[in-house]
């Protein structure tokens, strides 16, 4: 996304779109290895509407932390996706780590509303998602 552009308007996509986003379902995050084949991993995704940012926790030496943490500040292009049944949403867009304890914090705060407080893990990372595009039918 260029600088500058604005992000898209998540706020109104419809209830039904929001309410899927709230119920507790894993997802896949996709992202590009090094030589250009895709990394697919299951994950749960919160997502805040409001800022157009979805949120994945995960170790930092998980292979995905490392992909992401590898583009640098300017992130790279990723996906999460979730399917119910005939039910489903992709939201793309650029990735990048977060590791301050007051990010970490509020990821896990939000991962706890939608599936279970996360386990202890002192080296929890955040794939911070802007999220570009949305793709799907709910």
């Amino acid at each position: 996304m260029p600088a500058g552009a604005a992000l898209p308007d998540l706020t109104g996509l419809g209830e039904g779109f929001h309410a899927f986003w709230r119920e507790r379902h894993l997802c896949t995050l996709t992202t590009v290895r090094p030589d250009g084949t895709p990394h697919v991993v299951p994950v749960g995704v919160t997502l805040d509407t409001e800022a157009a940012v979805a949120r994945v926790i995960t170790s930092r030496e998980s292979h995905k932390a490392r992909l992401v943490a590898a583009a640098g500040p300017s992130g790279v292009a990723v996906a999460v996706c979730q399917v119910d049944g005939r039910r489903w949403s992709t939201l793309e867009g650029r990735a990048v780590i977060r590791d301050s304890p007051e990010e970490v914090a509020d990821a896990e705060r939000r991962y706890a509303l939608r599936y279970k407080p996360p386990r202890e893990n002192p080296r929890r990372v955040v794939i911070e998602i802007r999220v570009t595009r949305v793709l799907g039918n709910v």
